[in-house]
Parts: C-alpha cells; structure tokens; sequence
C-alpha cells in the first residue's frame, strides 16, 4: 500500500491567482506601464524640508515674518568675492550694486538688499572680517517649488565672474536645490550599484537564474507603483524628496524578502512531488499567510510615522506604506501567476553548477542553522545573557546623543551652498543667519518697544539686539546669542524670551526656536506613536501565535536589535569617528528626527524576520508539540533564508548609504547595521535561547484568549481540523494529532 497526501481543495483566494495566471500578468504589466506614466517626475515635485512642526510658534512666526518684513527672511545668498581687492574698492562696490538692482528686478524675488546699501548699524554683519567678502541678500516668494523653479530660472544669471568679483550662491533656497539635485543623482548610483549585486546574490541563493529575477521583477513593480502613489500625493500634501530613497530599499529589501520565502516554499512543495498548481497553493496558505502577517507589521511600525506633524517623517509612512503593501500585493498575486506558468522551469539555469563542478552536493539543507540551534539551546543562560549584554554595551553611545537640525552641511564639502554656508559661519561677524526673530504683534508705543528690547538685551546669552522694525500694528527684532546657532545656550534663551512680559504678543523664531519646538512636537508624540507600534505588533504576533508571552518577547527583542544601531549612529555621525572615510562633516549632533525615522524603519524590518521565524517554529510546533524540536525546526529551515534576506537587504541599504547626503547616509548605513544585527545576532542566538529557558510556558495563553485565536488567528501552516473538547491546554501536543493533514491510504 502507498501513502499519498489528499491535496486541499483550493480556497478562493488561491483560485482566483492561479486560474487565469496570463491575464494577472497582462494586467499587472498594463498597471505597471500606467505606473511609470503616473509616477513620472515624481522627484521635481517633492519638497527638501520638512523638519518644523507647522502648528509650532516658530512656524507662525516665521511665515508672518515673511509676509509684513520679507528682508527679514532672506533664503538667498549672493557671497560676492572680490578676491585680493577691498570690497569697497570703487569697481567691486560699483558691480555689486549692479547685481543687487538686477536682481531686485527679478520676478519672484522680494527684499533685497547688501552690504553697499545697508544702513551703517547692519553693514558690519554683512561683511567679512578680512574685507575681501560681502553678502547681496534677498528672498524669493513662493513654496518649496516655486522657489526652485525661480532659482533655476535666475542663478545662471548670477553664478561665476562678473569683471572684479566672482558669485556663489548659498541660503536656505540654494542648499535645498542642491540636496535634491544630489539625492536624485545617488539614488541613481545606488540603484545601478544594488541591482547587480543583487541579482548575483539571488542567483547564490537561489542557484536558478529564473527563480533569481522574480523578486528584481516584484521589487521593480513596487518601487514603480510607489512613485505613482507619492505623484498623486503631492497634489494634496507636501512629499518629501528623502522618501525616494526608503522606496527604492524597501521595494527592493521587502519585495525580495517577500518572494525569497514564496518561492522557498514553492521549491519545496515541487520537491515532494506537486503539481505547480498544487504547490503555488500550499505555498499561498502557509508562506503567504506570513508575507501578509509581515507586511501588516512593517505597514504598522511606518504608519507610526503619521502622528508627527512633520511632513519630512509623514512623507516616510507614505512611502513606506505604499511600498510595503505594493511588494507584498505583488508577491501574492503576481509572483504565485508566475510560479503557476513556469511550473518545474522555476529551477532552470542552475548557474550554482559553475562553481561546483567536482564537490559532492550539499547534505541536509539547514544543517549547520540546527547545530546552531542546539548549541545555543545547549547554553541557553550564556547566549541570552552574552548577546543581551554585547548588544546593551553598543546601544551605550546614544546615552550622549545631541540633537539639532538639518543645515548644508548635510552636504559634501565640495558643494557651492555648503562653502557659501561655511564661509558665513568661520568668516562673518555673527554667523548672518544664525540669530533669532521677535515678531510683536499689537499697538504699543515706542517707549514699550524700546523697554522691551533693554530687557531681552540684559539676558545673559545676548550679544546685541537690533530692532524694532515697525510695520503697522506688528514690529520685529533680532537677535544675536553667543555661541554657536543651535547649542544648548542658545535653546535655553528661546526659553528666556519666551518667558519675558510684554504689553504685546511675541513669537519667536530662528533655527534654534525652530529646533526647540521641533523637540517638543517629537516628545510630545513619542508616546503615541510607540504606544501604537507596540499594541498593534502585540496583537498582530498573538493572532500569529495565539501565545502571550511571544508576542511581548518580540517587541522586546526587537527594540533590542536596534541598540547598536543607535549606538553606531552617535558614535560615527555625531561624534565624527571615520568622518574620513565616510565622506561627511560632522555637526556634533543627529537630526531631531533621525531617530524616529530609524526606529520605525528599523523595527519594521526586525518584525518581518521575527515574523518569519515565528512562523515556521509555529508550524511545527503544532505538527509536533515538541518546543525544543520546533525551534530547531524553525531555525533550520528559515536560518539561512533569513540570513539571505538580511544580507540583500544590507546591500541595498549600504548602496543608498554611499549618498553624499549625511542623512541619506546616516539612514542606509544605520538601518544596514541593524538589519544584519538583527539577524545573525538576535534571531540566530538570542531568539533561540529565550524559547529555550521559556520552555512549553512560550506557548501558553488563557482560554478566553485561545478561543480568540482560534476564531480570528491566522498562521503558517495548513488548515486545522477543529479540536473537540479541546481545553486550556498549548498548541501541539495531544491537539498536534487533530492538526495533521488528512491521509487517504490507496493499496
């Protein structure tokens, strides 16, 4: 007599992908042409800002600022060299006079005016203590893009030699169009660097060529899918540019990670001897299950993101979100249509046979991942106490960590706004541009003015008060604190001022008003935004695992993960230790909202591995009711496939990481670091050891909250046959014997 599996009847999920796999691949290629159409331009539509809360006192003041004293707002700067000579010397002074008329002509520029034309009290400020250099400044109107268009419109005008002096361009309009200019130009790089790489990894992996370019073919549509998504985005809302590059590694990371485990399981189903139809069927009811619990995860770990009112983090939860659940649409629906038409030729061109022509092939697949497994479980104190110490003892730097703001010098050196930029800071009287502003709004005569100025004056972190420029009922003063624009003095005098009576309404702003309240917006909403990630990826584990206690260990060992990637980040990028090598300038702080964005990203990421662990550990633990076995199991069989994920996923992230932009890399170097943490540290050693010294406990959950699994959970593994009688007892076991599928004994 023979044994032979009962295939399960196809559920309508997997009908619907398999019956007509054809027309789901004209139709997702139709979608994706209309995709690149839609998605077209996207990059000259988003915007480079994005740090400041908009609701915040600075954010009014600044845009009142705008309106009633545009001089008091310059965003662009005309540094006018005069080389060896004087710039008083007649003929530079009669050239930057000519420049500053032309200028004051062109449309869309409002309140210039320059160091030949200041009154005697502000011409020192705009001029270089070595008198060799002087400063043309002005605004240009408009949003984000209406000032890009106007300068590039004019800057060709005004950039390079004008007879005795030569003009760089700088201010806040200047190194925005620059940093997007670069980003646009990297994430090209990257993608020309990670796609090779990438594909050679696959095909490592993989060993079949065929099976290699599914995930580039899944990752493709989604990155193309997202821009569409991020173009229709920027007719209601501001995008931010730097989510291009989290659409490029997620598209890539996610949807490879997502067709990596599908087309695993699809081998293995052929391998036993399915049908291509059958095995895309069990391969959707198990592997597809988890692409879906991980896909919901990392959605809920980036839509965190929505509770900060900066667009520069909102930006990122809308590309995220769309990218995530695009890659795994994709990898249900395209991916098994494309499995169910190639069939058995899923594993042709096995390139693997280049390099191992005369070894003897492979034994048991996973082998090394289970002896893995059972000397951590062997040692599990050791391992879980080693690993939670090491990763604790890297996560250490951030203890230090010193937040500030974007400026040019996310920039290289070499670019013309950041030389502008730093010029202002090492050669100009006060750093121009690095003070506060006062708004008063409200009558008042002159006398309060002039009070009021005395008793901002008299604060200990003030140098000099200018001021008060009157304008109907509204006035404005300015402010230069000692030090340095955003250090920790200068964010205390915000505070100060702030707290001053006046007999009218004050608001102040300034990059370090700007970054206070930006501070305050992120602590505010900190809360909520991980008070959120956890409750949901609580819940979601629990409907994965029906266990209590896992659910609670993967958020904590995820936020485990993520230490030495904070610690990293402080130590590199804020305290500048291979600065060098790297290729950036270290502002002795990290970006208020980094952080926010890694952890999110980086948490993400973490969960999707966990979740795939969990999973396969899961499945067997309910074939088997052996804890000890079905960790082993779980490791084995996803060890070296999580690893895979982890390392393509690195490459990708490393090659946005070679961005010239400090952020860009900070960003993909940072997340790089976790993701391989996570990996070959947290889901290969520390996992396993947990489960260990938690036993049969790890699967536990009251009955209130096994009847809820059992009636909304969903996990990898085939249907279950329903228990009766079942009581209050963990997953596998004696209930593992009503779990197995059905046989039919055939003579």
């Amino acid at each position: 007599m023979t044994e032979v599996n009962s295939p399960p009847r196809p559920g309508g999920w997997t009908r619907f992908v398999t019956s007509r796999p054809r027309l789901s691949l004209l139709v997702a290629l139709v979608l994706t042409a209309l995709a690149v159409v839609a998605g077209s331009g996207v990059a000259d539509r988003l915007g480079s800002g994005g740090w400041e809360d908009p609701a915040a006192e600075s954010s009014y003041a600044t845009k009142a600022l705008e309106r009633a004293f545009p001089d008091s707002q310059p965003n662009l700067l005309l540094l006018v060299d005069a080389g060896h000579a004087s710039v008083d010397a007649p003929a530079v002074a009669a050239r930057a006079r000519d420049l500053t008329r032309r200028l004051a002509a062109e449309k869309g520029v409002t309140g210039v005016g320059s160091y030949w034309q200041a009154a005697p009290a502000q011409a020192p400020a705009l001029r270089a203590e070595d008198g060799h250099e002087a400063l043309i400044a002005a605004r240009i109107t408009g949003d984000e893009n209406a000032t890009a268009k106007t300068l590039d419109r004019i800057a060709p005008h005004y950039r390079g030699v004008h007879g005795p002096v030569r003009v760089k361009l700088g201010g806040i309009v200047a190194v925005r169009q620059e940093m997007q200019t670069i980003i646009k130009e990297d994430l090209t790089r990257a993608e020309l660097i990670a796609l090779p790489i990438t594909l050679v990894l696959l095909v490592m992996v993989f060993g079949s060529a065929v099976a290699a370019l599914l995930p580039l073919g899944i990752g493709i549509v989604a990155i193309l899918g997202t821009n569409a998504v991020l173009r229709g985005l920027t007719t209601f809302t501001d995008v931010s540019v730097f989510a291009l590059n989290l659409t490029t590694a997620l598209g890539l990371g996610l949807a490879i990670d997502y067709a990596l485990f599908i087309v695993r399981r699809h081998r293995e189903e052929l391998s036993t001897g399915a049908d291509p139809s059958t095995a895309v069927g069990t391969t959707l009811r198990t592997a597809g299950r988890t692409v879906l619990f991980s896909a919901l995860t990392v959605a809920v770990s980036l839509a965190a993101m929505m509770v900060f009112p900066q667009y520069f983090l909102r930006s990122f939860a809308y590309a995220g979100i769309a990218v995530v659940l695009l890659a795994a649409g994709a990898a249900l629906i395209l991916l098994p249509a494309a499995l169910v038409l190639l069939g058995h030729r899923v594993n042709s061109l096995d390139l693997r046979r280049l390099w191992r022509r005369g070894r003897e092939p492979k034994t048991a697949q996973g082998a090394a991942w289970a002896r893995t497994a059972a000397l951590v479980m062997r040692r599990a104190p050791l391992f879980a106490l080693g690993t939670t110490v090491l990763l604790v003892v890297l996560g250490l730097p951030f203890l230090g960590v010193k937040f500030g703001t974007a400026d040019d010098r996310q920039l290289p050196a070499t670019a013309e706004s950041h030389v502008v930029q730093q010029h202002l800071r090492e050669s100009f009287p006060g750093s121009p541009g690095g003070g506060l502003e006062i708004l008063a709004e409200g009558r008042a005569a002159p006398d309060q003015y002039v009070a009021y100025k005395q008793r901002v004056a008299a604060l200990p972190e003030v140098v000099r008060v200018d001021g008060p420029l009157v304008k109907g009922d509204a006035a404005y003063f300015t402010v230069q604190p000692r030090g340095e624009a955003v250090d920790d003095p200068a964010q205390r005098l915000v505070g100060d001022i702030r707290a001053l009576h006046a007999p009218f309404d004050t608001k102040v702003t300034g990059t370090a008003a700007v970054l206070v309240d930006t501070k305050h917006a992120i602590a505010e909403r900190l809360p909520w935004a991980a008070g959120f990630i956890a409750v949901v990826t609580l819940l979601l584990v629990f409907l994965l695992t029906g266990s209590v206690l896992i659910p609670v260990q993967a958020v904590v060992l995820n936020a485990l993960s993520l230490t030495a990637m904070f610690g990293a980040v402080v130590w590199v990028f804020q305290d500048g230790h291979l600065s060098g090598p790297l290729g950036f300038t270290s502002t002795g702080s990290i970006e208020t909202t980094l952080p926010v964005l890694m952890f999110c990203v980086a948490f993400g990421l973490s969960m999707d591995y966990g979740v795939f662990l969990l999973s396969r550990i899961k499945e067997e633990y309910d074939r088997t009711g052996d804890h000890d076995a079905a960790v082993r199991h779980g490791l084995r069989r996803t060890g070296g496939l999580i690893t895979a994920a982890a390392v393509i996923l690195a490459v990708v992230m490393v090659a946005i990481g070679t961005s010239r932009v400090t952020n860009t890399k900070m960003l993909g170097l940072g997340i790089a670091l976790a993701v391989l943490m996570d990996a070959m540290v947290v889901r290969s050693l520390l996992v396993p050891a947990i489960m260990r010294l938690t036993g049969r406990a790890t699967w536990w959950a009251p009955a209130w909250l096994r009847r809820l699994h059992e009636r909304f959970g969903l996990s990898e593994g085939e249907p279950k046959a329903p228990l009766q009688g079942a009581g209050e007892i963990p997953a596998g076991g004696a209930a593992a014997e009503h779990d197995r599928p059905q046989r039919i004994v055939t003579g």
